[in-house]
């Protein structure tokens, strides 16, 4: 069970403009740009007790396959909390909504099976902190299941992620980064990379500096 110590804010992250856009892009997403085929291969396989980063509003909820015995979803931002613990009553697997922050996760050490990091690395404070939360609390041998978006293109698209990562893009995203470089954010956290690919988003249409993302797997080494 989570463990709601007082530790970190109820509301750790407050974006309540950017919810309300999210609430609505994310689920036009989820068919005209494809998104909701990848979280089905995100998804596809877990079982036992699974952790989820950055739940948003809950649009992945509806994926979990029936071998999940339980979520957690950890969601810091009031108004996606709030849509994400609507979405679990809709789900078919037993969910626990629970405010925390990725830095702090509220839960105990090695607790869950497999993770779940879904289009949250953009945007979490402190990325190896994070990650080292995430491997606190999975057992040994645990899974994590990343689906996120980063760095990619070539030099002209690369340069325009950082200059809007420097200026406006977060200030107009929640706080999210166009650069960052998730498979080496895993790899340098100690985690073992497991097969990952490469996909573009949308599938068909222009390509944007979000565009860029990486569907994979990596799991916590079992003598660490």
């Amino acid at each position: 069970m989570p463990l709601r110590s007082g530790k970190v804010p109820r509301d750790a992250v407050h974006h309540p403009l950017f919810a309300r856009c999210y609430a609505r892009v994310s689920v036009t997403a989820e068919t005209r740009m494809g998104v909701g085929r990848m979280r089905e291969r995100l998804l596809a396989g877990l079982s036992g007790r699974v952790i989820e980063i950055g739940a948003g509003n809950g649009l992945n909820f509806a994926h979990y396959p029936g071998t999940v015995a339980e979520v957690v979803a950890i969601e810091p931002e009031r108004r996606l909390r709030q849509l994400a613990v609507e979405a679990a009553l809709r789900a078919e697997v037993p969910v626990d909504v629970v405010p925390g922050a990725a830095e702090a996760l509220p839960v105990k050490s090695e607790g869950f099976d497999a993770a779940v990091v879904s289009l949250v690395l953009c945007s979490v404070r402190d990325v190896p902190r994070a990650l080292g939360e995430l491997r606190r609390v999975l057992r040994p041998g645990g899974e994590v299941r990343f689906f996120e978006h980063g760095r990619g293109g070539g030099r002209v698209m690369t340069f325009t992620q950082h200059a809007l990562d420097r200026t406006v893009w977060p200030v107009l995203s929640g706080g999210c980064h166009l650069a960052r470089e998730p498979v080496r954010a895993l790899r340098d956290a100690g985690f073992e990379l497991g097969p990952y690919r490469q996909v573009l988003l949308p599938e068909q249409g222009p390509v944007l500096p979000s565009s860029y993302c990486v569907l994979g797997t990596a799991w916590r080494p079992v003598n660490s």
